[in-house]
């Protein structure tokens, strides 16, 4: 499931080897990582990286966003909105965050970018009750508000009760072998994944 969403991203060692890769008409297959970044895709890691020396502003600035849609946005207020505190802004970005800091300031940064696609990554990792409420609610008010496109990789269903899916599916050993609607999943932790079906 990592494996699909570094594909996605265009992380390497990962290559396509058939098929493709595109965001509406813009085929990505073949483009590096931050061109994939900069047509819409966003990725929030199960680990997050720390990025030592890189400010948000400095991250912002390399991406070329909109001045006007940072303008726009209060950024303070859009950090408190997720438990951010402000101050760490203005630090490099997630060096000695606890999990779920690190967390929230993907989710502010997911916020702040402007992806249409986000890539949720484990998001319920080492987040605790109100850090996933606070994450997966602001998440979903994007869903909502401005059209994103979510692809979530969880083991767990305390995630989608926050952030409800239209299509679950059970991917394994690289292949779709069962999909459904929410239900899936709240199923599948009653009950286990059972053996495999191809």
């Amino acid at each position: 499931k990592t494996t699909l969403a570094s594909t996605i991203m265009g992380k390497n060692p990962y290559v396509v080897t058939s098929g493709g890769i595109f965001l509406n008409d813009l085929e990505l297959t073949n483009l590096p990582t931050y061109q994939r970044a900069r047509a819409g895709l966003f990725m929030i890691a199960q680990y997050p990286p720390e990025l030592v020396g890189v400010s948000f502003d400095d991250l912002a600035r390399e991406l070329n966003l909109d001045e006007a849609r940072l303008a726009a946005k209060d950024l303070s207020k859009e950090a408190v909105a997720i438990g951010l505190s402000p101050e760490l802004l203005s630090r490099s970005v997630n060096v000695g965050f606890s999990g779920g800091e690190k967390k929230r300031a993907e989710t502010f940064q997911l916020a702040t970018f402007g992806a249409k696609i986000a890539i949720l990554d484990e998001l319920d990792s080492g987040l605790d009750i109100d850090a996933l409420r606070d994450v997966s609610r602001r998440i979903a008010l994007m869903v909502k508000e401005e059209g994103l496109g979510v692809l979530v990789i969880t083991h767990y269903s305390r995630l989608l009760r926050e952030l409800e899916p239209d299509f679950v599916h059970v991917f394994e050993d690289g292949h779709i072998n069962r999909s459904g609607g929410p239900e899936l999943a709240f199923e599948l932790e009653r009950t286990g994944y059972g053996p495999k079906k191809r």
